[in-house]
């Protein structure tokens, strides 16, 4: 995949990196896949089919994390054949970056593990696009480095994702400077609208989130010039296997997306 996909819309429209949070099964993964990818060819928004293959951060021991890696991973691959949209999914160690790169086109940095070099120049190493989300704990700024790891690898293909900022013990918050700033390095910079809804370490030990404000967030990133959009959604959140609390109902993504475009139109 090349990066100037994301860039293709003849709109000049910003992209999608959309789907479940973790692949739970072929047919959901498939039928998010379809009606995403009929969402966004009428709006003319490159779209990159977004599902982890493994959950690696869960806060519990008894939370699931997935249905197996290389079953996850191959029905990614046949998300890609079948419909021809480039997936990204993310990583957590250096072995991971070496089994999935042959089924995905972006290696996904995880926010927690921005900072670690070995899996940074790992995912480098592949040529494939790498996507870093900015860790909680990190400044806009700090996210430079970050990305010098990447190109000093020998690798242009970054993109950086801003996903809130820890506040408290419970909540995220969203520093709409960052984007802007973080664009400034020379990389597109995407605005991850459902885990900046998060509200992370509740006494439950179960993630809990905003989605009423998945809207105000998103349209809120396009009017500040976030390049791409990163959505977690689901056809029933409610009993979604992770992070259903603050993902979008997949049903209502269509018109999220057309009042995006609108605003997005209107700043161009």
């Amino acid at each position: 995949m090349n990066i100037d996909y994301l860039k293709s819309s003849k709109a000049n429209n910003f992209f999608l990196l959309a789907g479940p949070c973790v692949i739970e099964g072929e047919s959901m993964a498939m039928h998010i896949a379809e009606h995403i990818k009929n969402v966004t060819e009428r709006l003319d928004i490159p779209y990159v089919f977004k599902g982890s293959f493994r959950k690696a951060n869960r806060s519990r021991l008894d939370s699931f994390t997935g249905i197996g890696d290389e079953k996850a991973l191959r029905i990614l691959a046949k998300v890609r054949e079948t419909f021809g949209l480039p997936v990204v999914s993310d990583v957590h160690s250096v072995e991971d970056v070496a089994m999935a790169a042959d089924y995905i086109d972006i290696i996904q940095i995880p926010a927690f593990l921005c900072r670690q070099t070995e899996l940074l120049v790992a995912a480098a190493r592949t040529g494939k696009i790498v996507n870093v989300k900015k860790g909680q704990f990190l400044s806009p700024a700090a996210m430079k480095f970050v990305a010098e790891k990447i190109t000093a690898s020998g690798n242009p293909n970054v993109l950086l994702t801003e996903r809130g900022t820890t506040f408290g013990y419970t909540d995220l918050i969203i520093d709409y400077r960052g984007i802007p700033q973080m664009r400034e390095f020379g990389h597109p910079v995407i605005l991850d609208i459902t885990h900046s809804l998060q509200q992370p370490n509740q006494q439950s030990g179960v993630t809990g989130g905003m989605p009423s404000l998945i809207e105000t967030v998103a349209k809120a990133g396009v009017a500040v010039g976030a390049d791409g959009l990163f959505i977690e959604t689901h056809p029933d959140p409610a009993n979604a296997k992770s992070d259903g609390a603050n993902m979008l109902r997949l049903d209502l993504l269509e018109e999220l997306l057309e009042k995006l475009v609108k605003i997005r139109q209107a700043i161009i």
